[in-house]
């Protein structure tokens, strides 16, 4: 071996451990960024002379992480649409900052992971289910065999396999509000965002609608949904915004939001009177008070949709009102036998 080599191999520095373990730390940061990062957004609607006419968003600030559900809630008006049309960025902001994906929102690429759901789905009559998602599939320069598996599986994942060969415009509200939510996942998201996805549906279809956006939720997808009906968004949301006049007013998840920590709420199984009043005693012994003494009631919607299912397992049984008299029997002649 020459001298000259093996003096180079005696002073060959050794790997620093710091440098071998950099790169993973980056990759774990890289993991916890937001899907969906908002900082001070603002939007100004502006007339032809480019004077301010409505300001849609006033400097909202929030982040979207990574498998969650997230639901912006407001009024008529409050910037829900507005937020969400700056995210996939057919509008252009007035001020601040958006991250989607790790890109900025100007940036079409991103729209490739992104599946979205209008409050209106514009879809083509004339086609049907397997025509418009096989159409949309095309968008995405996917193969016909992609095409072909992808469609017959979100067909039926929404549940429209026995209507697939019908044209939409056959198709009701509920129906079409299926098939669009098709149209957003035939390119197999990360992001799906939502706009009103159970407005119009009746309670059998908005209860199908929570449960797809629960699936989505289970398959690791990030799903915003923008929606005025409350009890869908804390039905299904595990954080939410609420917007007023285009101002964040709460953030944070719905249990942690919903929970009055000022007050205690205790459930037994049923007790007499007797207990009731012991229970009560010693309660008010220990500076408290008794606020209401109740039986736990369900949602109407858990009410309706427990009326339905038990109609279909038992066809034919009808509720008879207490003082619904039965008829008396007539007799040929049209007088009361």
């Amino acid at each position: 071996m020459d001298t000259n080599e093996a003096v180079s191999q005696e002073i060959q520095p050794e790997p620093d451990s710091s440098q071998a373990t950099a790169e993973p730390e980056v990759t774990a940061a890289a993991a916890d960024e937001p899907v969906i990062k908002i900082r001070n957004l603002s939007k100004i609607y502006r007339d032809f002379w480019g004077r301010p006419k409505v300001q849609a968003l006033n400097s909202l600030s929030l982040d979207v992480h990574k498998g969650e559900v997230f639901g912006l809630l407001g009024p008529n008006g409050s910037g829900k649409t507005t937020t969400m049309k700056l995210l996939l960025g057919l509008l252009f902001p007035s001020g601040g900052e958006i991250s989607i994906l790790g890109e900025t929102a100007t940036n079409v690429e991103k729209n490739e992971r992104i599946g979205y759901l209008p409050e209106e789905s514009y879809l083509y009559k004339f086609l049907n289910a397997v025509e418009t998602l096989d159409f949309y599939g095309r968008l995405f320069n996917m193969s016909k065999s992609v095409r072909r598996e992808r469609v017959d599986h979100y067909i039926e994942m929404v549940g429209l396999s026995n209507a697939k060969h019908r044209q939409l415009k056959e198709y009701s509200k509920g129906m079409t509000r299926r098939i669009g939510l098709a149209q957003a996942l035939i390119n197999d998201p990360d992001l799906v965002l939502l706009d009103e996805p159970t407005t119009g549906l009746d309670p059998l279809g908005t209860r199908d609608m929570k449960d797809l956006i629960l699936k989505l939720r289970g398959e690791g997808k990030t799903v915003v949904m923008c929606s005025h009906l409350l009890a869908d968004v804390q039905d299904v949301c595990d954080r939410i915004a609420i917007l007023y006049e285009g101002e964040l007013k709460q953030l944070g998840r719905v249990e942690d939001l919903l929970t009055e920590q000022g007050r205690t709420q205790l459930m037994t199984s049923k007790l007499d009177d007797n207990v009731i009043a012991e229970v009560k005693e010693l309660i008010e012994r220990h500076g408290a008070t008794v606020e209401s003494v109740d039986h736990p009631t369900s949602t109407l919607e858990e009410l309706f949709l427990r009326t339905v299912e038990e109609s279909r397992e038992r066809p034919g049984r009808r509720f008879v009102p207490e003082d619904d008299v039965a008829p008396e029997p007539v007799s040929e002649s049209g007088e009361p036998e």
